[in-house]
């Protein structure tokens, strides 16, 4: 079966960067900064974004290329066994991921047709904070959005790489930075606006913890998409003639940026109207309707921002599933539409206890968190992690010739080759296990 390519180096990049956006840049990076310290927690974010994350990112695509497969064939075609067990964690990463995060993705349907009707345009802190609330914490409509999301992502990835993730990234990317550029210059022109803004951009090395550290971490890797398979398998559809680390470099520069934009969005606002930071997942939801009723238009502001915020939603589940896809398909030789098929199932299935666990199931806890939050911890705070650690120490000791072919193909090594070789040997393993240990 020949293996599908990116059109251009543009659709990769933007792919690659939609993937790594999403979800992960415009509604989970707002809440975990404003509950972890604000600026002391974006500078170790940005530290972790250029240092591991650009070492991981590299090492991943440059397997994936290298192995022509997805993650778990890469890990069996340049390791043998028992490696190919490593690329199997990142496929359960993204299979467990998505079930709760197409939830989330349902959460910006229902708000799309919120925004419609106009239910939500209010800057009263109590009416939005009980709207999310009633709406999550109801046992079926979420579950109805839920589906409709998953269906919408399958839609997408049966239109293959090329026709259906790569032509969405490249039309509807640019879009979503333009209105978040528009809503950054309307929340700092709110009275109390700059009490939010010093609190994202000023750096209170007090507030770092253990606790900050791992959720950081986490969130980088979240964020870039890495230790879930993604860029092993994006980097198996990049042609030869793809430079991969002005590619990297490119892709953590806009989620970063993306991140960034994000937090000037929302943090601000929330001070200006006096919600309270460290609101939890519903942040993003809560704040921004308050700052679309300040706004002239703000109906048409609010329908516009969560189409779009569903189509960076999109561009992340939809590399979730491929990856889920692209190793169904290639390790049982199933096609693509079977295969899609049944891993939505299987998704659909997972999120319904991941939903009623906000709401009717909420009492069932296990290590003090309910099924949402015990999902999101385990992938993003200790698989992805400690794959990554894997993942390092498997490209640094074990496959590094074929790696550093993949990232000096024409035999001209850069300086640098040297020092992310003792990155992924050293530095990255004992810095994120440094890490997670610290936490214990």
């Amino acid at each position: 079966m020949s293996r599908s390519q990116w059109g251009s180096r543009l659709g990769f990049i933007l792919a690659a960067a939609g993937s790594a956006i999403g979800l992960g840049a415009i509604w989970k990076f707002p809440y975990v900064a404003a509950t972890n310290g604000g600026g002391a927690f974006l500078l170790i974010y940005l530290l972790i974004c250029m240092s591991v994350g650009l070492a991981l990112m590299l090492a991943e695509m440059a397997m994936g290329r290298a192995a022509n497969s997805n993650a778990v064939g890469s890990f069996r075609q340049l390791g043998g066994k028992p490696w190919p067990i490593v690329g199997m964690v990142g496929v359960l990463v993204c299979f467990l991921i998505y079930s709760f995060y197409s939830v989330v993705g349902g959460w910006t349907i229902a708000y799309i047709g919120k925004s419609l009707s106009g239910s939500i345009l209010t800057s009263d802190a109590k009416v939005l904070s009980d709207t999310f609330t009633g709406f999550i914490t109801d046992p079926l409509q979420p579950l109805i959005f839920h589906g409709l999301f998953a269906g919408l992502t399958l839609a997408v990835v049966l239109g293959g790489v090329q026709k259906g993730i790569e032509n969405l990234s490249k039309f509807l990317m640019p879009a979503l930075f333009v209105l978040m550029l528009v809503l950054i210059v309307r929340g700092l022109t709110l009275p109390g606006a700059v009490d939010g803004l010093l609190y994202f951009i000023t750096p209170d090395l007090s507030k770092i913890t253990g606790d900050m550290l791992v959720d950081a971490m986490g969130l980088a890797f979240f964020s870039l998409s890495l230790g879930m398979g993604i860029m092993i398998t994006y980097g198996s559809y990049v042609g030869r003639d793809t430079q991969l680390l002005g590619s990297s470099l490119w892709v953590i520069a806009l989620t970063v940026l993306t991140c960034f934009l994000a937090g000037l969005m929302v943090l601000p606002a929330v001070f200006a109207f006096g919600f309270d930071p460290s609101a939890g997942p519903g942040l993003t939801f809560i704040t921004m309707p308050a700052v679309f009723a300040q706004m002239a238009g703000g109906q048409l502001f609010a329908v516009l921002f969560f189409c779009l915020l569903l189509v960076a939603a999109l561009t992340s589940s939809v590399s979730l599933l491929e990856v889920v896809v692209s190793a169904v398909m290639d390790e049982l030789k199933m096609p693509r539409r079977k295969a899609a098929l049944l891993v939505t199932l299987a998704v659909f299935l997972l999120g319904i206890p991941a939903s009623l666990s906000l709401g009717v199931w909420s009492e069932y806890t296990l290590f003090g968190k309910n099924f949402f939050d015990l999902l999101d911890y385990l992938t993003s705070n200790l698989l992805m992690p400690l794959g990554e650690v894997l993942l390092a120490l498997f490209v640094g000791w074990k496959v590094w010739p074929k790696v550093e072919a993949e990232l000096a193909p024409h035999g001209q090594k850069p300086a640098w080759l040297g020092a992310m070789r003792a990155f992924c040997r050293y530095v990255a393993p004992v810095l994120i296990l440094g890490i997670l240990v610290h936490n214990l």
